[in-house]
């Protein structure tokens, strides 16, 4: 009798990222920037009085905006969930210090959110999962973690770092990448046009949505725009164990 040999876990291409400052900058940010560059626009105000609340940073990488949430704001929690093991183990050695308040997860993010049914008053992704995960499949599982009404935040390229517009339909793009051994690699990224994350959304649950491009302070490669998105979770959405039956019900599409 013969058994199947396990396939090989993909490489994190998430190795490199983050290691240099991780070196040396371990503080917490004072302050957190939605753009691009990280060096303008707004803060953490946009996201109203979150006393009391319970927030959900997708893709969260190295913890520091969540990390920023947890200490200067009066948060129930925060949880900082990551696909990546580097960046995981990057974020307990950064800012371990600070749970409970601040919980560190290591998990793929879309299984998260399907499994913590309106767990969260707030979700966002700060050029985090939602530029790295099909959004026809992300946003609804935001949606079944957040509770009726819930917000949720996205601050995306509204332009790919070379200058090309952002895609006018729901396609990602390959962009270069590394394994941890160096080798060359290429992951996709959504970088999409506002109407197309404007229905993506709607699709997903999501009602009152609005859009805004924050201009870069500087030009180059850390002068991108960046597309800003807000929209809140709807009331008459189905129970969350039929999350699945009313996205194609409303869309036609099998999710």
């Amino acid at each position: 009798m013969t058994s199947a040999t396990p396939a090989a876990p993909a490489p994190d291409l998430w190795h490199h990222y983050g290691r240099s400052r991780a070196r040396t900058d371990r503080t917490v940010p004072e302050r957190l920037f939605w753009t691009w560059g990280q060096d303008s626009g707004p803060g953490a105000e946009i996201l109203g009085d979150l006393t009391g609340a319970r927030v959900i940073d997708l893709g969260a990488g190295s913890g520091r905006q969540a990390a920023h949430l947890a200490v200067h704001h009066r948060v129930d929690h925060i949880d900082a969930v990551d696909a990546s093991a580097a960046q995981h183990a990057m974020a307990r050695d950064l800012y371990g210090h600070l749970t409970p308040r601040l919980r560190l997860i290591h998990a793929d993010v879309t299984d998260h959110l399907r499994a913590s049914p309106a767990a969260y008053d707030l979700a966002y992704s700060l050029f985090g999962a939602a530029c790295f995960t099909d959004p026809a499949v992300l946003l609804p599982a935001a949606a079944v973690a957040l509770r009726p009404g819930g917000q949720l935040v996205v601050a995306t390229l509204a332009h790919y770092l070379t200058g090309r517009p952002p895609a006018a339909d729901l396609r990602a793009a390959d962009i270069p990448a590394k394994q941890p051994d160096g080798t060359a690699a290429t992951m996709p990224r959504w970088v999409l046009d506002t109407h197309v994350w404007t229905k993506a959304l709607d699709n997903a649950g999501f009602t009152s949505i609005t859009a805004e491009q924050l201009p870069a302070a500087a030009p180059g490669h850390l002068g991108a725009n960046t597309l800003l998105l807000r929209a809140i979770r709807r009331t008459d959405l189905a129970p969350p164990g039929d999350w699945c039956a009313d996205q194609e019900a409303r869309t036609g599409q099998a999710c």
